[in-house]
């Protein structure tokens, strides 16, 4: 039930409905206390969001049989595939501490968003991580979807060395499709202070992880450089890309672990590597950003724009420090922008799990969002001017990026 008074020329919309938590069992409650506010007045508004000739129309995604997954090919040049982090660097968000059945039920929620990879933990980290990248693996690994053939690609993280590769070949090789994401720093200043090795050593560190990996049976093989924003020598980064390529990488992860690049400095990057790596046409690339100076998900659309047909992200954003690029707005960005400015690159997310997958995420770790958050936010589509008010009212779309039915807020 909504009630909409006026008080001074301010058209206040207010909510007398409760909105209950998805995942009661949890016993948890959000921080703040205007939860039922977005619902509510999405219910109420979407019904009069169709009465102009700019309607919206809900970006719901058609039942089709899932492409083929080949590791280092893309179905469609504007295909972008989407891997999810969440489970990896998403927890390395302080105060963040996911139980391994907590991980298995996102990793499942995950698989219902339809990310095209799922990157699940660190098994060298500790035996718990290793039983649970496992657990997921052996699960939700082989979750195949009988109607679309979808099954998510399984992923974890390994350091150059064999011991941390072993591991994740042990972890996930029980998945239909597992792959595995091998890292080293490439700027000078990871390679002289944190490495002690020289940019020959990193190399040949490289390429024979990258080689032992494939030895041990992945066909699948994503190579990350650590700290590879402005902050490398872009001529040190094609060399080391191209030998990996040569080795047998079949996707490169370009990794802005400090989150320093601005959105233009990552479009020169993915260009520039694309004009002067051998063998770049033959691999996919992909884009870490990280959020420090709050343009991640500007700098993974940037990326997007120049050439990367992967983009790593995380729910609500959530990663260390300052956090990542947030699956939601990046694939949202996509969804509205994607074919007006992007030459129409697109993704196969199900929209209409974001909201819950967002919930589970905030109820899980503990990380709750800020009302004002974008997609997912309480306040996203909510307007407090009695203007905007009046022209929401009459159309949505006379204020208004996003429909309810966009995400899904209200559709039963």
């Amino acid at each position: 039930m909504i009630s909409i008074s006026c008080i001074a020329s301010t058209m206040a919309v207010q909510s007398v409905v409760h909105l209950a938590s998805p995942f009661p069992s949890l016993g948890l409650t959000r921080p703040y206390k205007r939860p039922s506010l977005f619902t509510s007045c999405c219910s109420s508004l979407s019904n009069k969001a169709g009465t102009g000739a700019t309607d919206f129309k809900p970006m719901l995604p058609s039942v089709e049989r899932w492409p083929e997954y080949i590791p280092n090919k893309l179905p469609d040049k504007n295909y972008v595939r989407v891997f999810d982090t969440t489970l990896r660097d998403g927890e390395q968000s302080p105060g963040a501490a996911l139980t391994p059945p907590q991980k298995l039920e996102i990793a499942r929620q995950l698989s219902k968003l339809r990310v095209d990879i799922m990157e699940v933990g660190f098994p060298a980290s500790s035996e718990e991580e290793f039983e649970t990248v496992k657990t997921i693996a052996k699960t939700v690994g082989n979750e195949v979807d009988e109607e679309t053939g979808y099954v998510p690609v399984i992923c974890a993280l390994a350091r150059c060395n064999h011991r941390d590769i072993e591991a994740v070949w042990e972890a996930v090789k029980y998945a239909k499709r597992p792959t595995i994401l091998i890292f080293i720093s490439t700027s000078d200043i990871h390679m002289k202070y944190k490495l002690k090795k020289t940019k020959e050593e990193v190399i040949q560190m490289a390429v024979s992880s990258v080689r032992y990996a494939k030895s041990l049976g992945f066909n699948d093989i994503q190579f990350g450089c650590e700290d590879a924003g402005s902050r490398s020598e872009k001529e040190f980064y094609a060399k080391i890309l191209g030998e990996t390529i040569k080795a047998g990488a079949t996707t490169l992860n370009l990794g802005d672990t400090v989150g320093i690049n601005m959105p233009q400095e990552t479009r020169e990057l993915v260009s520039y590597l694309k004009a002067n790596t051998p063998g770049i046409d033959d691999v996919v690339i992909s884009v870490h950003c990280h959020n420090d100076l709050g343009v991640a998900t500007a700098n993974a659309i940037a990326g997007i724009c120049a050439g990367a047909r992967q983009v790593d992200v995380t729910v609500n954003g959530i990663g260390e420090r300052s956090g990542n690029a947030a699956l939601e707005e990046v694939v949202m960005s996509l969804k509205r922008r994607g074919s007006h400015v992007m030459d129409g690159v697109y993704t196969r997310i199900d929209i209409r799990q974001i909201l819950a997958t967002s919930n589970m995420v905030q109820e899980y770790t503990g990380l709750y969002i800020q009302p004002h958050k974008p997609i997912v936010g309480a306040n996203c589509i909510i307007h407090e001017s009695g203007i905007h008010q009046d022209g929401m009212l009459k159309n949505w779309s006379a204020y208004g990026v996003l429909s309810p039915e966009d995400v899904e807020v209200v559709k039963n």
